[in-house]
């Protein structure tokens, strides 16, 4: 799956020569919790609620109202934004953003069509597919299994499932704790909670939780 296929888009964008009052009051509006920031239709930058939260006086500050509302007035998108910003492109496959965003510690990334900003990918988009992959909106009974590395382990194991008349509607795999082995976990209807139990077990190395909806 690539990002095209899961960005945000249309994507709210701010202008850097707005006050961070106003981009503030923008962003709550839209319940958005970063932005790209546009100019003449190129990105410059992108800001978070974050941002313009630090940006402002502390509660311990001895000025006036009136004086940080002047002062915040003059502060805008431009002075407070990241400049450097990390992209993606529509064909990037929605592991490697995920990668990019964690290494990079970032909760977003704007998509770009060569030059066109054209959707942004978030944390929030990442573990919508998370809840997919793992099947978290259907009913079923979920099973998480230790299997040794080695070909044929999954078909083993789903002809089993199927021959039972169970329907797998949701399988996921993670790294294991060794190189020998890794962790799977299945979302499956059709089949009880102990008779998926009878029939997984023999098939593997263990059986970490097995849990039903």
């Amino acid at each position: 799956m690539n990002v095209g296929r899961r960005m945000s888009h249309p994507v709210f964008t701010l202008k850097p020569d707005l006050p961070i009052t106003k981009a503030h009051e923008l962003m709550a509006g839209a319940k958005i919790h970063r932005a790209p920031v546009v100019k003449n239709g190129k990105l410059v930058g992108i800001i978070s609620v974050n941002d313009i939260l630090k940006a402002y006086p502390s509660t311990a500050t001895s000025l006036a109202v009136w004086e940080v509302t002047s002062l915040l007035e003059k502060i805008t998108v431009k002075d407070i934004m990241i400049k450097d910003v990390l992209t993606v492109r529509e064909d990037t496959p929605i592991e490697e953003a995920a990668r990019i965003m964690t290494d990079h510690k970032i909760s977003a990334l704007p998509v770009m069509r060569g030059k066109e900003l054209v959707g942004i990918i978030t944390e929030t988009d990442l573990f919508r597919i998370m809840l997919e992959m793992l099947g978290a909106r259907h009913p079923g009974v979920r099973v998480s299994v230790l299997m040794h590395y080695q070909p044929g382990e999954i078909a083993k194991l789903s002809r089993a499932i199927f021959e039972k008349g169970g329907n797998i509607i949701a399988l996921s795999t993670f790294e294991g704790d060794s190189a020998a082995n890794f962790l799977m976990t299945l979302k499956v209807e059709g089949i009880e909670k102990e008779e998926l139990r009878r029939i997984v077990e023999p098939l593997v190395i263990s059986l970490v939780d097995i849990t039903a909806d």
